[in-house]
């Protein structure tokens, strides 16, 4: 399969962002734990050189634990601040907001020193589809200050939001980048939910996942389903089916809803904790 998804508003954003960025102290870049290469839009870098970048290892709960440790040693080695993350807990917050008050000392000092006062943090949230920028900030926020759901594409446009005397967030759209160089990049994507479901096969993609999960978390599979790991992908899915009882009528076996289940579970963490990939 072949992974390409970039609607024409996703354009527009990138165009409003190198506007925007001009206003900015702090990039805080919203990434999925799971697939932290993958997950970073590259033109990010560019878009945000020479400001104070925070990196926030979103859906940290999901992930394997001891690779999301190695990540932040990787991006603190970039000289990035760098969080662990679950954004749907409103305790995951208090490091974000250690940080920024370590990132507020030093500009309010700079400030101070060139005669500005009490001008807020300005700060831009970044980050691909469906990683949980929306859902970051209601609970930063502590209120419901900007629209979530578990697809991609539902924040169409930026809007500012004041969560104090110190801080301002910018909310920004999420943007892919035209074209993967990677398929394995599109693959990691399509897994964890960032490419709309709509144009991709999901009877090619569990069968992906499936061999992803048999090669790098031998017995998950079995752990979960009890099934043959041992079997090719297909019937692998096929005894997914026939163990959750998955029948269409006439008793054959509904391989597609086996597929989207196994999708499903892999992305609300029913299966464990999982990374896709490991600092190289």
């Amino acid at each position: 399969m072949e992974f390409q998804w970039y609607p024409g508003h996703m354009t527009k954003a990138k165009r409003q962002m190198q506007e925007d960025i001009k206003l900015i102290d702090l990039v805080i870049e919203v990434i999925d734990a799971r697939c932290p290469v993958s997950s970073r839009n590259p033109d990010i870098n560019g878009l945000a050189s020479g400001k104070l970048r925070l990196v926030l290892l979103n859906k940290s709960d999901l992930a394997d634990k001891n690779i999301n440790k190695q990540w932040v040693e990787y991006f603190k080695g970039q000289g990035f601040y760098v969080v662990e993350l679950d954004s749907r807990d409103r305790k995951n917050m208090k490091g974000v907001q250690a940080t920024l008050d370590e990132v507020c000392a030093a500009k309010f000092e700079r400030d101070r020193k060139r005669g500005i006062k009490n001008r807020p943090v300005r700060a831009m949230v970044v980050g691909i589809p469906n990683v949980g920028k929306s859902t970051f900030i209601n609970s930063f926020a502590g209120r419901s200050v900007a629209k979530t759901g578990n697809k991609p594409g539902v924040t169409k446009g930026k809007q500012w939001i004041k969560l104090n005397k110190s801080v301002e967030l910018l909310d920004t759209p999420g943007i892919l980048w035209p074209k993967f160089e990677d398929n394995t990049v599109g693959l990691h994507l399509a897994f964890i939910g960032s490419i709309n479901d709509a144009i991709i096969e999901t009877r090619e993609l569990s069968l992906e996942l499936a061999d992803f999960l048999k090669n790098e978390y031998k017995g998950v599979l079995n752990k979960r389903y009890e099934v043959d790991e041992s079997l090719v992908n297909h019937e692998i899915i096929t005894q997914i089916a026939e163990k959750r009882n998955f029948v269409k009528k006439g008793s054959e076996l509904d391989f597609d809803k086996a597929a989207a289940v196994l999708i499903d579970e892999f992305r609300n963490g029913s299966l464990g904790n999982i990374s896709l990939e490991r600092p190289q």
